[in-house]
């Protein structure tokens, strides 16, 4: 028996990296007072600094910044938990794929509605929660029987565990003052259904497609085969 799944190539990179990103930002200007540059500022996420001064790169860069200690060890040991048994499955560039459109879809969504319902907050997401949230997903979506120990000690089959969190998730984010981007974990969870199920939906539309056009070729030969049966020996119409 062991606890967790084996560490796979792909999420060890990302941690490894989140970690080295963590290690040079968040540790000087905590603990040494010593920040050379307002690194939240450049690299956090920011609506009004994505919508109207296009710094754009910060959909990518705030996955890599976290606000201490207990943030980033909760996010790189669900990366881990969550994120091997999917490299597993899918392998290392699918796996990498997945992470950056659930992650820069959950910044994404972030930025739009932050921007439209609360434009007069400022505010600086950081961490990689929107990309744990869409690894969450597929792990409920792809393995739905498998037991999750909440608390590490109540079970719960991964599919109902998805439907919980993505509950409690949509229904704070109505809510207001939280420190956490529930817009995020969430945009996080709708990019990763639509990388999973988004991409049969132009094949479902080709079936539901060519099952139409056979019907209605089917209704034009019969129409057809009618048409002939009143006709006589000759080919004329029989009144």
């Amino acid at each position: 028996m062991s606890f967790g799944p084996p560490l796979t190539p792909m999420v060890k990179k990302l941690i490894i990296f989140t970690s080295a990103v963590f290690v040079l930002t968040y540790i000087p200007a905590t603990y040494f007072r010593f920040d050379p540059f307002d690194y939240l500022e450049w690299f956090g996420l920011s609506p009004d600094l994505v919508l109207h001064k296009f710094y754009v790169w910060q959909l990518v860069t705030y996955l890599f910044l976290h606000g201490g200690w207990f943030h980033i060890i909760f996010n790189l040991f669900a990366l881990w938990m969550f994120g091997s048994d999917l490299e597993s499955l899918w392998g290392g560039k699918k796996f990498l794929v997945y992470y950056f459109v659930t992650g820069v879809g959950a910044g994404i969504l972030d930025v739009v509605l932050n921007d439209l319902f609360r434009p007069t907050i400022p505010t600086a997401t950081i961490g990689c929660s929107g990309a744990v949230f869409g690894l969450l997903l597929a792990y409920g979506m792809l393995f739905p029987e498998r037991v999750i120990y909440l608390y590490m000690i109540v079970p719960v089959k991964a599919k109902w565990f998805v439907v919980i969190i993505g509950t409690i998730e949509f229904v704070s984010s109505f809510g207001t003052g939280s420190d956490i981007s529930h817009f995020a974990h969430l945009g996080g969870m709708l990019f990763g259904f639509l990388f999973l199920r988004g991409g049969s939906l132009p094949y479902r539309w080709q079936v539901q497609y060519n099952g139409w056009r056979r019907a209605q070729t089917r209704k034009k030969f019969e129409v057809y085969m009618r048409d002939q049966e009143k006709k006589d020996k000759h080919g004329r119409w029989v009144n």
